[in-house]
């Protein structure tokens, strides 16, 4: 069957994955009708920032808006996809606390991204989690008055940051991880022990290997319980233990749910036509990694957008999406970049600098001895010798073999 081109298109997700799509739709040619839908309140923003220099309060809410087209869209902000009936081709949204209405659809393009996991029982007051603009507002309210004392679940980047933001607003800090270092998950033992280092000299302590059991207060926290048995007092605590894709109102749906939104190599979701998906919520069949991928840094969604915008207008036969992507991340006085897509078994190869310097370069490598990630710590200036279109080309010719 011929692809037919949408009339009417609907983005679930309004942050920078729905934004930029959207653009990239109308920047196609599309001039059928489209419907943005964002769950929070605000339009998209920068959600880089929302650990790092809006917590410090170096900067405001009003800095971190996404500049936007024109779109001549219908924006529905404070709204949310319950469920989605791909037989109908609608989806059903309700606005804050009102009924569930339909919107129909031609082409539906999945964007909402993922949601932080919760610990049980962190209901208390002082336990926060940070994914959006308004939990950064509660938890940067939080670490000036609510006491000085900060603990953080979870040794991810974002647990990280916190960490590092929290020592430089003067708090004491401690980190907590069931694994042996800050960061092992992502980018291996090996730098993990950088990073581990990094936050001692800066005066936070590292509770590694330890589980949490729960936290401890009567109303407000006091305190998060070590599986060791230790105790670590606390008055305000952030939970940053990862994030899960945004996909219950899509149980039922047809639409192939494993890891996200399951989709094939240019982002069309697998178990229903006219549909893709884009950001944190797409797996999808990496075509040069040969395996399902699902990647939750802001660039990737960024360039996804266009990709997936294309296959919706296109069809199937739309080129894949291979974009090597990097993220970043910002630690006290380091800089912390990422290219490629480095598994946390990968073989660190040290080709630059001294890791005892902070200073260095590291190519990822898989067990055949592929290389996976080029890891920059404070090397900022030599990205643009290990940056390109894909992991290879942007190798120096002698390493990428």
């Amino acid at each position: 069957m011929a692809h037919r081109t949408p009339r009417r298109i609907t983005i679930v997700g309004a942050s920078i994955a729905g934004l930029r799509a959207a653009e990239s739709l109308r920047r196609r040619g599309y001039d059928g009708a489209l419907t943005l839908v964002g769950e929070e309140a605000v339009t998209a923003y920068q959600r880089p920032a929302l650990s790092k220099s809006y917590l410090t309060g170096d900067r405001q809410a009003s800095d971190l808006v996404l500049p936007r087209q024109d779109l001549d869209a219908d924006l529905r902000l404070s709204t949310r996809a319950v469920q989605l009936d791909t037989a109908a081709r609608q989806v059903w949204l309700r606005e804050d606390d009102g009924p569930p209405y339909p919107q129909p659809y031609d082409g539906l393009l999945i964007a909402c991204g993922t949601r932080a996991r919760r610990l049980p029982g962190c209901d208390l007051a002082g336990v926060h989690t940070l994914r959006t603009v308004a939990d950064a507002d509660a938890l940067r309210a939080d670490l000036r008055t609510g006491g000085p004392r900060v603990a953080i679940i979870g040794g991810g980047f974002i647990g990280q940051e916190v960490a590092a933001t929290a020592r430089g607003l003067g708090l004491d800090t401690t980190l907590i991880d069931p694994l042996p270092v800050p960061g092992a998950r992502a980018l291996g033992l090996r730098t993990g022990q950088v990073l581990a280092g990094l936050h001692t000299d800066h005066g936070t302590r590292l509770r590694m290997g330890c589980g949490v059991t729960g936290v401890e207060g009567d109303g407000r926290v006091t305190g998060v319980r070590l599986s060791d048995g230790g105790l670590v007092p606390a008055d305000v605590v952030v939970v940053g233990i990862g994030v899960e894709p945004a996909a219950d109102w899509l149980t039922g749906s047809g639409v192939l749910l494993d890891n996200g939104v399951r989709c094939r190599g240019n982002l069309a979701a697998y178990g229903a036509p006219g549909i893709v998906a884009a950001g944190d919520i797409a797996c999808w069949d990496h075509p040069r990694l040969g395996r399902p991928v699902r990647i939750e840094h802001w660039e990737n969604a960024l360039r996804q957008a266009d990709t997936a915008a294309g296959t919706l207008l296109d069809g199937v036969s739309a080129p894949a999406y291979d974009t090597t992507t990097m993220f970043w991340s910002n630690l006290y006085d380091s800089r912390v970049q990422v290219v490629g897509h480095p598994g946390p078994d990968d073989t660190l190869e040290i080709v630059e600098g001294d890791p005892k310097t902070r200073r260095f370069v590291g190519i990822y490598r898989n067990d055949t001895g592929g290389p996976t990630g080029v890891l920059l710590f404070n090397m900022a200036h030599r990205l643009a010798d290990y940056r390109g279109t894909g992991l290879d080309e942007g190798l120096p010719s002698s390493l990428a073999s």
